[in-house]
């Protein structure tokens, strides 16, 4: 398996791929990943152009660990083929499918990466994929696109795309994506991939940002996509352990493995009942604090 497969993501920046002054230092800001968008912020008369830009920002830049994904445009343009050559001759990091609602779909992708990293001299298996669910047939078919292929790392939310096709809109309480969210985070937990949810666009109420983080983090989901710089740090707060919260997995995973030892299955941590069940969910928060940087422990 591709070690990145699983790295953090907390957050995906978009940025579209033709504009120089986007694309060429936004590590600055410390994204766990940038999103190249050959799609919707590109137009028709301009895909030629964006790739050629694309191309020269993966060679050329140091992102600084930054995981650069490139969004694709859909399977039913005449731009994707090419898209992904140029991604994969450039040496991006995953391909993100917009609008996907079959496995046959992420598995068409996957060829072409396969060929292309070929054609190109980049190590087989490389370039990881995400798939973007933008529709409600998307939506019920999410399990089914989660478990397409070895390549897949997660899927996306697309809430505009997906209001619409659910004949209604964003309107900032979340209710007209509980559904879709909820249906996505399951299957990526029953596929074992990770799972991000869709921008917000309303830069000036960052409290309704933080809002919808804190919501989607207790949902379980991986991290965020982004459209502003600003929105970083919020979304990092959020999704990175506390101390608090890292010194009581260390107590929990001491515990169980000590209690196991001795045939102990039920017993206290700070006046919490605690069993086996809590062991994964601790080293989880363990693997995460050292992920984001914050661990200083010794487990």
């Amino acid at each position: 398996m591709n070690p990145n497969k699983k790295r953090l993501r907390r957050t995906m920046m978009f940025l579209n791929a033709q504009k120089p002054g986007l694309v060429k230092d936004p590590y600055i800001y410390n994204p766990d990943s940038i999103m190249l968008d050959l799609e919707d912020a590109v137009a028709e008369n301009q895909k030629d152009v964006a790739r050629f830009s694309l191309y020269h920002a993966l060679k050329e830049i140091d992102y600084r660990g930054c995981e650069r994904v490139v969004r694709i445009n859909g399977l039913d343009t005449a731009y994707w083929k090419e898209d992904i050559r140029c991604a994969v001759a450039g040496g991006c990091d995953a391909i993100r499918i917009p609008k996907t609602e079959t496995p046959e779909e992420v598995r068409a992708v996957e060829a072409e990466i396969a060929m292309a990293e070929k054609d190109f001299n980049i190590p087989v298996g490389r370039t990881l994929i995400m798939a973007a669910i933008e529709s409600a047939r998307g939506v019920m078919k999410a399990l089914d696109v989660c478990e397409s292929s070895e390549r897949l790392f997660g899927i996306a939310l697309s809430g505009g795309d997906y209001t619409k096709d659910l004949q209604t809109r964003i309107t900032g309480t979340g209710v007209e994506l509980m559904g879709a969210r909820q249906n996505m985070i399951i299957a990526a937990r029953a596929a074992k991939v990770q799972c991000f949810d869709t921008v917000f666009t309303d830069l000036d109420n960052m409290d309704g940002f933080r809002k919808e983080v804190e919501t989607i983090h207790l949902m379980g989901f991986d991290g965020k996509s982004i459209v502003n710089p600003r929105q970083i740090p919020v979304v990092h707060d959020i999704f990175t352990p506390t101390q608090k919260d890292i010194i009581f997995a260390e107590k929990v995973v001491k515990e169980i493995e000590d209690k196991r030892e001795k045939g102990i299955g039920v017993f206290t941590v700070d006046g919490k009942m605690i069993d086996i069940a809590f062991y994964d969910g601790a080293k989880r928060t363990i693997e995460l604090a050292k992920a984001s940087g914050v661990y200083k422990g010794e487990l």
